[in-house]
């Protein structure tokens, strides 16, 4: 928590100087796995979306690039045992805070239209433009939403897997 300081030209142009707040390990990697972890860059050079940056040389997510396709290209070229298994969903979802343009008066449905699973759908609203509204059970967390919301009102909760089921 609280390495590095995101600079990404999209953030820069929005005046948010924001450091990371919690790293996103790359899917099928725990805390404790990561301490295998070489920082030798494999899983940087392997990922399709370039998403992975390693940060004092351990894998982290940045989800403002792309999402997360669950590809396991990161997994396959990893010479150690970083990577423990091939999930299809993080241990968070996405939460869309009260500056998203819709709950401000302005249609925008980006998120939506970037979602794989459809988890992130808009209700009619009187009035108004359409209310986003998330389904946690078909959100798997790999940050198609965050990429294109253009004033990055998406975040991430973290839950756990009881709680999806429930």
């Amino acid at each position: 928590m609280g390495e590095g300081t995101d600079i990404a030209r999209r953030n820069f142009l929005r005046g948010r100087y924001e450091g990371w707040r919690e790293r996103v390990r790359p899917p099928g990697t725990t805390a404790a796995s990561l301490e295998a972890c070489t920082g030798c860059g494999r899983c940087v050079d392997a990922c399709p979306t370039h998403i992975i940056r390693l940060i004092a040389d351990r894998p982290a997510l940045d989800f403002s690039v792309a999402e997360c396709t669950f590809c396991g290209q990161c997994a396959d070229l990893c010479p150690e045992p970083v990577f423990t298994g091939r999930p299809q969903s993080f241990l968070h979802v996405a939460i869309v805070g009260e500056n998203c343009l819709a709950r401000n008066g302005t249609d925008c449905q980006a998120c939506r239209d970037a979602c794989p699973t459809e988890a992130i759908r808009f209700r009619p609203r009187a009035g108004g433009p359409f209310l986003p509204e998330l389904a946690e059970e078909a959100c798997t967390g790999c940050g198609a939403c965050l990429a294109v919301c253009p004033v990055a009102a998406i975040g991430l909760r973290e839950v756990t897997r009881e709680s999806l089921h429930v």
